[in-house]
Parts: C-alpha cells; structure tokens; sequence
C-alpha cells in the first residue's frame, strides 16, 4: 500500500497501457509549473518524481524542494536538502543478518516501552538474498558445489533459521535461499522492474520509478537497468524499511561520456577498469555519475550493468543510465511478463526517461569523456580497484610495487610432499566470481571459450593454483552448459564451486596446507587474479599479498600461466600437448565467436524456468522448519546471533549528548582506510580476540566460519573491530595487525579500548584521506560505536561509512585548512576535547583542543560532517535506529 502525497502542484495523471488505467505522477505537468526540465539527467528526474509524489505540504517534502531540482539545471551544485523514499530495499546475508537482528531487538524494546511490536514491520518490500555465506571450501572436482553446499548449510544453520524465521514473521519481507544466486544478479535478472506499481490508498494502481537502496555497496549494479539504487548501511536500510526517508542533499552529477566502441578482443571489464581509474581521479565521492552518449548503443545491457556495478570503486553513488530498446530487449530475455514491458516503455516515454540519441545533452556539474575504441586489455591492482593497469605491464607493476619484499625472497622453494616449488608472483587463486562479471554472458562465454581452446590444446592449470567458478546465478551454469562449454572449463579446474560471493569477498577458502607454509615460512608474495570488484589488503587471502582484478577469461588464461612475472603477451601461457608454445593469441576467442555462441546459448525461458520458484529453496532449505512470531526467542549461549546492547536501559526521552573530554586516540590510521580494515569479512585468527572469545565459547576452530558469517553476534564483531591483519595504526609502528597502545603497553585494539572503557575514557580514531572506503558494512561504524570511540577525525570520508557512523551516534569531523594527523604531529599519547556537541549544526566548524602529554595545548578546526538536519537528529538521539524506535513507539 503506498501513501498518497498532498499534490499541491496537480501533477497527478493517469494513462492506459495495456488495457489498464494507470495513475502517475507526470513530469510534464510539474514543468508547467516549475519550469522547464529537458535538460535535468535522468537520474535526477527519478528524484524530482519522488518529489512530486511524496509532497505532504511540507512534514517531509514541499514543493520547494521540487522547486530546487528543477532549479539545479541553472546551477548543478546544491547544498539543499531532501528526503527521499526508495520504492524498495534489497538486503544480502552477511548485512541481513545484523539487519533482521536489529529489527527482532527493535520488537523487544518497543514491547518496552510500552510500543505496539507490528510497528516493527518493513512498509516496503524488503527482498533478502544469500548469498555471502558460501566458501570455496572445494575445488576443481565435479562435487565441489555439492560439497561446498552441505559445509555452508553445516557451518550456517542457526543463522538460517533466524533469516527464515524473518520471513515468515516480517511483512514485506522475503528471503532468496542459498545457491540461487547473488543478490545485484538476482536483482537486475528478476527483482527488478525499472517502473514499480502499487496499489495506493484510495485503491488505484500507481506506477513509478523502482528504486531501492541495498546494503551492499554493489548494489549500484541496478542502475544499468534504468532503477536509481546504491548501497546504504544496514542502519539506514533498517530506517527506509520502517518508513523514515533517506535524508540527504541535492547531489553533483558528474556526466560521462561514451563514444567509439570496444575494440576486438577487449571486453567490458577493461572498459570498467578503464572507467573506475579515470573516474576516481576526476573525483565523484557522493556525486552521482550518470553515462550518455553516442557509445551507449554499442554496449550490451549487461556492459551497462558492469560500469554500473563498479561505482563503490570510483567513489560515486551511483552510476546511472536511461532506458531504452536495449533495457526492453534485456527484461523480455531474462522472462518479465510482456505487460510489465509494455508499461516500462509507456511510462518512460512519458516522463522523459527514455535515451533520445537527438537530444540536447543534459546539464550536469562537470563532465569527462571516453572513446572507447582507445581501451586495451587491462587488470588493477594489486592493491586497489582503481589503480588500472595494461596488461603488458603486470609483470612490471608488481616487480615495482613488492619491490621490497621481493628482493628478500625471489628464489623458487620446494613445497612438501608436492613435486613442484613455488616463487614469488605465483598465482594461488583464480577466481571467476563477483556480481560484476558473472551478470555479463559476453565475458563468461569469453572464458568459456578460452577454456575450449586452452584445452583443446592440452593445457591445464599449474598445479599450485586454486582455481574456482561461482556464477551469479543458475542460468549462467544453463548456458554454459548448453554451449558445450562447461565440459571445458571443468577440464581446465574451473569447476562450479557455488552460486554466491565467495572468492571477491575473501571467502576464498584455505589454500593447502603445504602451499600456505611454503609461502609464509619463506616470505613469499603470492598473486591473485580474480573477476571481483575488491583486491584490498588481506581481503581475498591471508597468504595473498598481491591481488588484480581482470575479465573472466584473462582469469583462465593467468590459472594456465601461473604466474604475474613475466610478460603475459609476449611469452608462452603454456605447453600444449604437441609440445609446442602456446600464446595468449592462440586461445583468445574473437568478438564473433563470442556473439554467435551467445546467440546459440541463451533464450528466455531459461531464466523464466529458474526464476518460477526462486524462494521455494532446495531440500536443505525446505527443510528447516521455524515457525514465525512477533518477538524473537533469543537462544542461550549462541555465538552466531544474540540480541545487541544498542537499547539497553533506553527511554522514550534520549540523555543529552555531552562533550567529549580527554578522549584518547584508539588508532591513528593512513590514507585509503576501508571498511574492510574496520571490520573485516573473512577468517578469524585463533590468537585475535575473537577467535579467543569463541575458542572460550567451546567453538573449535574447525568451526570459526568468518566475520561476516558472525554479524549477528556482537561479541565476536566487536572484538573484531580494527582486526584486519593488514592494518597498520601508527601508534605502534611496525606492528600489523589490529593493535593499539594502553599508556605504553601494547596489546590488540579491542583490549586497549576495554581499558579505556574501565577508566571511563572515551576514544577518538584519527586517519587520512578516503577513510571508509569499499564495503557498506554497517559494522564498521557499529564496532567502532561498541568499542568506545566517540569521533572519528579524518582528512575525508566515503559516503556510505560517514552517514553509518551518524547512524550510530559516532561524530565524524574533517581537518580543515589544510591540516592532516601529520602536520599537527599528533601522537598517541594526546587527548583530544570537543565542546560544544549538544549545540551542532549540520556541517559547522568545530575547535578541537590537543592535550600533549607533556600538559601543554593547541587547537585546531574541523568540519562536522553530519550533513543535514535529519542527521542531527539521529545523532542527538544516540543514532537512527533510536530515533525512529522513539518516533514509532510515540
């Protein structure tokens, strides 16, 4: 049921489509009123329309705000603020979790306060997918799916119990079991339906634009689609399902254009590659970037969907498109009903969303422009997604950047009870994984094909390679299959191994034993290649340290090299059966082969066979048996899902927010810090905090699982706060790892901040530029909020993890003028005090005041960074979650 606005400006309207009357809200109406809106990007006439339906005189939305979108076009950067209601929410399992948690916690502490717990209800539909809980666990033989399916079911049970316990308790509410797929797949082949329609309250069916925001970064994958989504923290996510509205400014929009077309033999992940590189040197953190041009007819819908998905790699949040022949043909094949297309193509036609190759190019606030015939093959790495490089310099590039540690261990050495050695740039893992490329059948036939070639000519992968295939969803195994292609893959080691995340988020599974002592016994710097979107430190192994990010069948061909030290198109891949060389050139499939095999491939009713029953599950999931309830009945000593402290001892009136005095730095941090330094997602050392607190929980740590399958504990996320073995803090220099100090003494960061906490001292965290960048965890602000820390001061944010922080009462400052941790030399050993807090205006400049050990002080600015109004109230409230719990029980 959808609410209906006020239309003060009578922009309600209806039209016929397929024999139904169907009510809208039309932007040609607003123009007459507001003015002229022809050249606004489409992505911000999604938020005019928003505007438009959701005005009710000024609670939430005025036509003033209406009013400022349209005046944007005269001067495309504002600082006004809106709120702005997504048609839907999409939720994956590792940010589910904690999200369904909260919302069981939520139902207690309403029943509290005396609260109605049906208030606790998503009012939109919420769609859960998991697909994060599945590890590479086995490889490379024919049962490794089956095989790796029962280990996840054995290892996740419990937490499935409480998703489907969610679904059935929660309205609006539904969960996509494991081996489906990835959520953003799931997402743009079946949830999504560019224009949604719901029945309002005075029963007329009304159509608009889908929406949603997801907690998952990569959720921006949609996008390609014509749907406006980005990724949000689950504290967010948890507000928009209860009705609050995403509070946030008028955004920039950053214009790309695209002209020319790919090359032969260059693909849509060295298009994207090229893309994130030149976009996050532009600079569009919290901008939205929108494509156009004459390049746009020459990419697939599913190459729309890869530049789309990778916007959380160029800081942007979203990276949008219109709709055209192109999204139509796409939603006919992945089997939507013909009245939906037919509605999709009316409605976007009417309101201007639909790409005119003859219009006037819109206004945006800067532009860059891209010919793509100028793309070479490309990866990047081997540290982070956006340093792009071409692939004739690999080898050069990672001599470069290990350049240190290399020298002291560039000689092979012998693995044990292995009749082969290993050295460095040796390549562990290969992975075909990641929403980003396996959404796209033109780069997975591209590798399919590689592997015919590869095999054809008797070349296998050397045998110290890891090598898995774990597509986004079941109907990429259909038309591999049917291509004739899966047999060949399966004779290289690309073997499915499960229908989930699995190796881009760091659920990788072991190496060999052998294989990983070789390499940390020896200091060796093993390689990655992956299909993923994330190559961060310490995220896809503990024994990798140099990870690229490269195209589905540039993945194959480096599995059948082995290696990242040497010139990939000029020496041979391999040795094929005759004994002759093989080059990259032999193997490499051309545009034709590709298309034509697409062609023979694929159809229609595949997707609409898989997709018929998508949340009936397999006998697993058919099997657990939970029945739903209004509150949830917590288990004792469960170390996978407890009810979290954040109400504790809560009142329907929120304590005054007091200063900040003397506070003590937890960490002092560098540049480019992500939320997977925060609160990383893979394996758990059984010398961390966390591997200690379950090991005393009776956890063998056979049966650790990962962080991320832990969420829903915040014992074990807590301790796992700042644990990311490849964070360095500069408080304890040399050291990596999540240490910190107390006074002098060195310890891991969750038992320094316990100290703290005993003495009743508060914490800041101190770092660089880009600081939560990646992931949209919402742990990494609930950790740092759990373990003390009251401020976080940094040089820049990322969108997502600055409005988490927000989210959970944590206050998030900016050095200004040009100050940075290390020209105001700041130690561990200051204290730091904030006056003033109960008194904050959005983005007002506040004094910090430094306390040297030595008792002598200074101070210097910094810029708040709550945004807007709404945020101040969250923050006054202790967090969001609070806010809408006090508004809700009201």
């Amino acid at each position: 049921m959808t609410a209906v606005g006020q239309d003060t400006l009578g922009t309600r309207a209806t039209m016929e489509v397929g024999g139904r009357t169907i009510a809208y809200y039309s932007l040609a109406k607003a123009a007459e009123k507001l003015g002229d809106i022809s050249r606004l990007p489409f992505s911000m006439k999604v938020l005019l329309e928003n505007m438009l339906r959701f005005e009710d005189g000024g609670f939430t939305v005025s036509t003033a705000d209406a009013q400022a979108i349209v005046d944007w076009q005269k001067n495309p950067s504002s600082d006004a603020e809106i709120q702005y209601r997504p048609a839907r929410v999409l939720l994956q399992d590792f940010t589910g979790v904690p999200c369904v948690v909260d919302l069981a916690a939520m139902r207690d502490a309403i029943a509290k306060l005396g609260g109605d717990t049906s208030k606790i209800n998503p009012l939109v539909p919420v769609h859960l997918v998991i697909d994060h809980s599945v590890m590479v666990d086995e490889f490379g033989h024919p049962k490794a799916f089956e095989q790796n399916v029962e280990i996840e079911y054995y290892r996740n049970g419990e937490r499935y119990d409480f998703l489907k316990w969610g679904s059935k308790s929660l309205d609006n509410f539904k969960a996509v079991p494991p081996g489906t797929g990835i959520c953003h797949q799931v997402n743009l082949e079946n949830i999504a339906q560019a224009v949604w329609t719901s029945t309002d309250e005075s029963g007329a069916l009304v159509a608009y634009p889908d929406t949603c925001v997801g907690t998952d970064s990569h959720t921006t994958m949609i996008n390609g689609l014509g749907v406006l989504g980005w990724g949000v923290g689950g504290i967010e996510a948890e507000a928009a399902m209860l009705g609050q509205p995403v509070s946030m400014l008028i955004p920039e929009v950053v214009g790309f254009k695209l002209t020319g077309q790919l090359r032969e033999g260059v693909t849509a992940t060295d298009l994207v590659l090229t893309c994130t590189n030149m976009l996050r040197k532009h600079g569009v953190v919290g901008r939205f970037v929108e494509y156009y041009g004459p390049g746009l007819a020459s990419l697939s819908l599913a190459d729309r969907a890869t530049l789309a998905n990778m916007a959380p790699e160029y800081g942007a949040t979203c990276g949008f498109f219109g709709i055209d022949d192109k999204t139509i043909d796409y939603m006919r094949l992945t089997g939507r009903d013909e009245e939906l297309l037919a509605l999709v193509e009316a409605y976007a036609k009417e309101q201007g969303f639909w790409i005119d190759p003859n219009a006037v190019d819109p206004v945006f606030t800067s532009t860059l422009e891209l010919d793509m015939s100028t793309v070479v093959p490309s990866l990047a790495g081997p540290k982070r997604p956006q340093d792009r490089v071409d692939l004739t310099e690999v080898d050069d590039v990672f001599a470069k950047d290990m350049a240190e540690t290399y020298k002291k261990a560039n000689e092979r050495v012998a693995v044990e009870g292995k009749d082969f050695d290993i050295g460095d740039g040796d390549v562990m893992i290969a992975a075909i994984t990641s929403c980003t490329n396996t959404s796209n059948p033109g780069v997975l036939v591209a590798a399919g094909l590689v592997a015919k070639k590869a095999d054809e000519l008797g070349l296998k992968p050397k045998p110290w390679v890891k090598t898995s295939l774990a597509p986004g969803s079941q109907v990429v195994t259909d038309y591999l299959v049917k291509a004739g292609l899966q047999t060949h893959l399966d004779n290289v080691g690309f073997n499915l191994v499960g229908y989930g995340c699995t190796t881009c988020i760091g659920n990788s599974g072991p190496l060999a034993e052998p294989i990983s002592k070789a390499i940390n016994d020896n200091g060796l710097v093993a390689a990655a290649v992956i299909s993923g979107n994330r190559n961060f430190e310490g995220r896809v192994s503990p024994d990798v340290r140099a990870n690229f990010l490269a195209s589905p069948p540039l993945v194959v061909a480096y599995a059948l090299k082995g290696t990242v030290i040497e010139d990939f198109t000029t020496t041979p891949i391999g040795t094929g059966k005759n004994g002759q060389d093989v080059f990259l050139k032999d193997i490499w499939p051309t545009n034709l082969e590709v298309a034509d095999t697409m062609a023979s491939c694929m159809d229609r009713s595949m997707f609409q066979a898989r997709y018929a029953n998508v949340y009936k599950g397999d006998e697993h999931w058919q099997a657990i048996n939970v029945e739903g309830s209004e509150t949830y009945s917590w288990r004792a000593g469960s170390t996978y899902v407890a009810n979290p402290p954040y109400f504790e001892g809560m009142s329907m009136t929120p304590a005054p927010v007091g200063d900040i005095i003397e506070a003590k730095p937890l960490a002092i941090l560098g540049d480019s810090i992500t939320t997977d330094h925060i609160s990383p997602a893979g394996s758990i050392k059984a010398d961390s905090p966390a591997g200690k607190w379950l090991m005393e929980h009776q956890v063998a740590k056979a049966d650790f699982n990962s962080y991320g399958a832990r969420r829903g504990h915040h014992e074990v996320m807590m301790r796992g706060t700042f644990a990311n073995i490849r964070i360095k803090n500069e408080m304890v220099p040399g050291i990596e790892g999540g240490m910190s100090r107390y006074g002098q003494e060195v310890m891991p960061i969750y038992d320094a901040a316990m100290r703290h906490k005993a003495d009743g001292t508060p914490l800041v965290v101190i770092a660089g530029k880009e600081y939560g960048t990646g992931s949209s965890r919402d742990w990494a602000a609930k950790g740092t909020n759990l373990l003390g820390v009251k401020a976080v001061i940094v040089e820049s944010f990322e969108r997502i993890h600055r409005s988490n922080l927000v989210g959970m009462g944590v206050l998030p400052l900016q050095f200004q003028n040009g100050d940075t941790r290390e020209s105001l030399g700041l130690t561990g050993d200051d204290s730091f005090t904030i006056k003033g807090i109960a008194d904050l205006k959005p983005r007002q400049q506040v004094t910090v005041e430094v306390t040297r050990a030595d008792g002598s002080t200074f101070t210097f600015d910094a810029l708040c960074r709550i945004d807007t109004a709404n945020e101040i109230e969250y923050f006054m409230n202790g967090g969001i979650l609070h806010y809408v719990l006090r508004k809700l029980a009201a």
